[in-house]
């Protein structure tokens, strides 16, 4: 049910191109997967999801749990009818919600316990609960519970963490039942390479359907995270998609494509789509600027969203200074969709035997600047 499938190498860097089957549709890889942490991607139907491309999409467990609750969803029929979306679907953990709220948790060996944002209340969070609430919810591929330290941590701090989330990724296997879902084990180990190394060894012993690299996009340099991706890779299994967690760039991608791997996740695009910037030819675009007040070409001629099909640069620029709601969905819209476009095009790049010619500049001079 979850095999996954490689139809093509890149002779002269480590890309692979394939396909990973799940319950709800296959997802062609290299995959961007937009992220809808509320069974929601910001300002985004699923209909636009799906003319823009999207094949999975990826919702947050913990934020689920807290509004509306994994009951209520599981009541409706499960995540994919809550939201309306039919495609393969993603749950993360809430591991990341022990970096991102940290202030707000107690780690100890069972366990996190978080006070809510919302109102408060006392959540205990363990790694049982959190599988269950995930199998409550029902997406394809689910997350196992990890510790993500910060990039702050010491070394003696991050030994802690990969130890609590190796032993955590026992109790998800031995709570996890349902054969309708992949289980993936998360690599963590800070910017330690040696610990790195070490948690590679122990997630991959589990033989799971898929492996996540953690830890990343929480501060380091740019540096830190290539290096990562270089050593880990050639460490997990060749047969398993490889997942890099809270990645969107097309110069990080691009770069950890060339060093085999296969999905990511973002909340980039959307982010910047509701502060009025848009990603056109590798730059960020702010759409305040006066300089598209009277500019009444497309955003990007060789995009086909409907910012760039229906609109000018003056239109999306009077939106975004008018604070219309429309302005950011179209921003946001065209965002995705660029990054959709761009693993898509390294997918056919790796297929057509240019991705070394087409993409090779960003892995020799990293980081680089790219005007795909």
């Amino acid at each position: 049910m979850f095999d996954f499938e490689i139809s093509a190498h890149c002779s002269n860097t480590q890309a692979r191109c394939g396909c990973f089957h799940t319950p709800h549709g296959p997802v062609q890889t290299p995959q961007f997967m937009p992220v809808g942490t509320l069974a929601t991607v910001k300002g985004i139907s699923t209909e636009q999801l799906i003319h823009a491309g999207t094949q999975m999409v990826l919702s947050n467990t913990y934020h689920l749990h807290l509004q509306p609750g994994e009951n209520i969803v599981a009541s409706a029929g499960g995540l994919h009818r809550f939201m309306g979306w039919h495609g393969p679907m993603l749950t993360d953990s809430g591991g990341f919600q022990v970096f991102s709220l940290g202030n707000l948790n107690t780690v100890d060996e069972r366990g996190v316990i978080f006070q809510s944002p919302r109102d408060g209340r006392t959540i205990h969070m363990t790694p049982e609960q959190a599988t269950t609430i995930q199998m409550t919810l029902g997406a394809d591929v689910v997350m196992a519970f990890d510790q993500c330290p910060p990039y702050s941590a010491t070394e003696n701090d991050v030994i802690d963490a990969c130890r609590r989330t190796h032993a955590w990724l026992e109790r998800c296997v031995n709570a996890h039942t349902r054969n309708d879902q992949a289980l993936f084990g998360i690599v963590q180990g800070g910017c330690f390479p040696h610990l790195r190394r070490d948690s590679a060894h122990a997630v991959a012993a589990f033989n799971l359907p898929g492996i996540a690299i953690g830890g990343v996009s929480v501060g380091e340099p740019v540096n830190d995270i290539h290096r990562i991706i270089r050593d880990i890779n050639p460490l997990l299994p060749i047969d398993r998609p490889r997942y890099l967690m809270g990645v969107g760039t097309p110069c990080e991608m691009a770069i950890a494509v060339a060093n085999g791997t296969d999905m990511f996740d973002c909340v980039l695009p959307t982010r910047l789509g509701r502060h009025g910037t848009a990603l056109v030819g590798g730059e960020r675009w702010n759409l305040r600027n006066a300089r598209f007040r009277n500019d009444h070409t497309p955003l990007d001629s060789s995009c086909s969203c409907p910012a760039c099909t229906n609109h000018s640069r003056a239109y999306l620029h009077h939106l975004i200074r008018s604070e219309e709601l429309l302005g950011l969905t179209l921003v946001s819209l065209h965002n995705i969709t660029h990054l959709l476009r761009f693993t898509s095009a390294m997918a056919q790049a790796i297929q057509d035997g240019s991705f070394s010619e087409d993409f090779a500049p960003w892995q020799r001079n990293s980081p680089a600047h790219h005007t795909w």
